[in-house]
């Protein structure tokens, strides 16, 4: 395992941080652990829900303690994973079936990984602030969800 930099962007960090890695499961505990540091004035909870018997399954997190199952097209992950793309809530408490895991949660970014054209499983980033994720966010989620993918999954 490399250093981290700090001041390069994080999805560089998160594939110098798993190069070389075989382990699918230590490495979301590590990428997890990343971004809540690096991203800490945002991320209240950051997370991988796997998709596992026909549902997303809580899997490598950060932050209290979460839900352990969400359906399909339910709440901002099980959303994110019908549509397959990310989806950024500005207020969560305006979002129509949002799952509260935590009263705390008033923003939230979901990144579905994408292996095949098919979601595996989705990044799930909550905040306490309102409208805390931006376009930037979006981006290296994105990019850290493709690298998964193409490492874990290909």
């Amino acid at each position: 395992m490399q250093s981290i930099n700090k001041e390069q962007p994080l999805s560089i960090s998160v594939k110098q941080l798993t190069e070389g890695e075989t382990n699918l499961i230590s490495s979301l505990a590590n990428i997890s652990a990343l971004i809540h540091s690096h991203w800490s004035t945002v991320s209240f909870w950051c997370g991988f829900y796997l998709i596992y018997e026909n549902q997303l399954v809580l899997g490598p997190f950060q932050g209290p303690v979460a839900c352990t199952t969400i359906q399909f097209g339910k709440g901002v992950c099980g959303k994110a994973w019908e549509k397959k793309e990310t989806i950024i809530v500005k207020n969560v408490h305006q979002f129509e079936g949002h799952i509260a895991c935590s009263s705390k949660t008033n923003s939230e970014i979901v990144a579905p990984i994408l292996a095949n054209g098919e979601v595996v499983g989705v990044l799930d980033i909550d905040s306490e602030q309102f409208d805390a994720f931006t376009s930037h966010h979006q981006k290296e989620l994105q990019l850290i969800c493709a690298n998964i993918a193409t490492q874990f999954f290909s």
